[in-house]
C-alpha cells in the first residue's frame, strides 16, 4: 500500500517538474493522508526571494535568507502587531496573552512579496515581514551580538590608541558623548580629560549619561585610606583585580573613579578584561568555561564600622551567559569577598576550584595587566560587569571620588544616541 502511494507520488512530483511547477499546495497530492502527523501544506516562493516554508501540525517553519525558522503558533499569534493586538504608540501588548488558545493552529497562510499572512480560526489575520521574522526568530537570535565588543590585552588596548574625549565636548555635545559611549561599549573602559578635580564636577559628568545608583556606601562616594569603612578599598593596601559589589543580587553596572589628589608615591590602578580571559578559558578548557557558568556563588560583604552597619549577600556564577546565543555579559569575580561554597556537592566544588584556577591564571598573565596612573582631572568609566579593577599599595596623602552608575540608563543613552548596546 505504501509503495503504492509513493510510486503514485513520485509520478505527480515528475509530471509538476516537467511542468515547471516552482509552487503548489501539498494538500493536491494528498501528503495529509500520507504524513498527517507531520506537514499539512508546504509552499515555495519566488525564487528571486529564495523564500520556502512549511506548515506542520505544530508549528511553522520558514527558511529565508539563508537561515531555517522555526515559529509555534501560539507565538505567531501573540506577536500579531494588528491594531487590536498591539499599540503602536506606546509600544507594548493590547492582546491579552491568555486568551489565546494553547492548540490555535492557522487556517490558511499565504504570502504575498515580502508579507505572510496567517488567517486564524475566528478570522482574525496576522501579518509578519520576513525580515522582521529573521531578526525576531531564535535562529536569528542566536546569530546575532547583543553587544559589539573589542576584546583586549595590555598590547592591543594600547595599539589601539583608543582617544580619550574632553570635558566639555563629552557635557556640550553630542557627537563627544557619543565617541565616549562607543569607546566604552567596545573596551569596558573610557576616559574623559581635563575634569576640574572636584566631586561636583565629576558628579555632573557621571549625570550627564545616567542616573546615579546610591549604595551603601552613598551617593557620590570620596574617600581616603582611613579606613572609615570596613573594605581593603580604604588603606593604602595592594588590591588584586576584581569586580565590585558581587554581594549585591544585581552588581552595579558602571563605576566612575576621579583621583582628586595624590601626595605620594605608588597607586596605580590596574585594569584587566575579564571578558578578554574568559575568552581564552574558552578556547583552551571549554568544560571548565561552561562550569563557571553554570555553579551559583554566594558573595557577602559584612561590614560593622561606626554608623555603618550591613550584611549584603549576592548569589551568581562566575561566568553569566545569555542561554540562547552563549554571549559572555557579566562576570563576577571577588575572592574578597566570596562566601562559603555551600551551593554545590564536594565532586563539583573540586571541579569548580580547577576551573576557577584557569581562569585566575588567565587574569593574572603579565600581558594582560593595564596598568594606568590615575591624575586630577582625568575620569575613568569602568564597566563593572567585564573589566576588573585593583591598585598598587601607595605611600602619602590620596583622595578620590566617585559613584556607581544604573547600567540602564548608561546602556539607553546609547541607544538614543544610535549605538548597539
Amino acid at each position: 500500500m505504501w509503495c503504492h502511494r509513493l510510486s503514485h507520488l513520485q509520478s505527480r512530483l515528475q509530471n509538476l517538474l516537467r511542468r515547471g511547477v516552482t509552487c503548489w499546495a501539498f494538500q493536491q497530492l494528498n501528503f495529509k493522508s500520507l504524513f498527517p502527523l507531520v506537514i499539512h501544506s508546504h509552499h515555495t516562493a519566488s525564487e528571486s526571494l529564495n523564500c520556502a516554508w512549511q506548515q506542520h501540525e505544530d508549528h511553522f517553519e520558514l527558511q529565508y535568507a539563508n537561515t531555517v525558522m522555526r515559529f509555534d503558533y501560539v507565538w505567531l499569534r501573540d506577536h500579531c502587531r494588528s491594531a487590536s493586538c498591539y499599540n503602536s504608540k506606546t509600544h507594548q501588548r493590547s492582546l491579552d496573552t491568555a486568551s489565546v488558545d494553547l492548540c490555535i493552529k492557522p487556517k490558511t497562510i499565504r504570502l504575498d512579496e515580502t508579507t505572510l499572512f496567517f488567517t486564524w480560526p475566528d478570522g482574525h489575520v496576522t501579518k509578519y515581514d520576513l525580515d522582521w521574522l529573521v531578526r525576531n526568530s531564535y535562529e536569528g537570535q542566536k546569530q546575532k551580538v547583543i553587544q559589539p565588543r573589542i576584546l583586549w590585552n595590555a598590547e592591543i588596548y594600547q595599539q589601539a590608541q583608543v582617544p580619550s574625549v574632553d570635558f566639555q565636548s563629552f557635557l556640550e555635545t553630542n557627537e563627544g558623548l557619543k565617541n565616549f559611549l562607543q569607546n566604552f561599549l567596545l573596551y569596558g573602559i573610557a576616559f574623559v580629560e581635563n575634569v576640574p578635580p572636584t566631586q561636583e564636577h565629576t558628579e555632573k559628568l557621571a549625570e550627564r549619561i545616567s542616573l546615579i545608583r546610591e549604595t551603601i556606601y552613598g551617593r557620590m562616594w570620596y574617600f581616603t585610606s582611613d579606613f572609615s569603612r570596613g573594605d581593603t578599598a580604604y588603606t593604602k593596601l595592594a588590591l588584586d583585580r576584581h569586580t565590585d559589589t558581587t554581594y549585591f543580587q544585581e552588581p552595579c553596572g558602571i563605576q566612575v573613579f576621579h583621583c582628586l589628589k595624590h601626595e605620594g608615591t605608588g597607586g596605580r590602578t590596574l585594569l584587566v578584561d575579564g571578558f578578554y580571559a574568559a575568552e581564552q578559558v574558552l578556547q583552551k578548557a571549554p568544560e571548565e568555561f561552561e562550569l563557571l557558568t553554570k555553579v551559583p556563588l554566594k558573595h557577602e560583604y559584612i561590614e560593622n564600622v561606626g554608623e555603618c552597619h550591613n550584611h549584603m549577600i549576592g548569589v551568581g556564577p562566575v561566568l553569566n551567559i545569555y542561554p540562547w546565543n552563549k554571549e559572555l555579559y557579566l562576570i563576577r569575580y571577588n575572592n574578597y569577598d566570596r562566601a562559603v561554597i555551600n551551593t554545590v556537592p564536594y565532586d563539583v566544588v573540586h571541579r569548580w576550584y580547577t576551573a576557577h584556577r584557569t581562569l585566575t591564571v588567565e587574569l593574572r598573565r603579565p600581558e594582560n595587566e593595564f596598568w594606568v596612573k590615575l591624575k586630577p582631572g582625568r575620569v575613568l568609566f569602568i564597566d563593572n560587569w567585564r573589566v576588573l579593577h585593583g591598585r598598587e599599595s601607595f605611600t602619602g596623602y590620596r583622595q578620590l571620588c566617585g559613584c556607581y552608575l544604573t547600567r540602564d540608563d548608561v546602556l539607553n543613552t546609547a541607544r538614543l544616541l544610535g549605538l548597539q548596546a
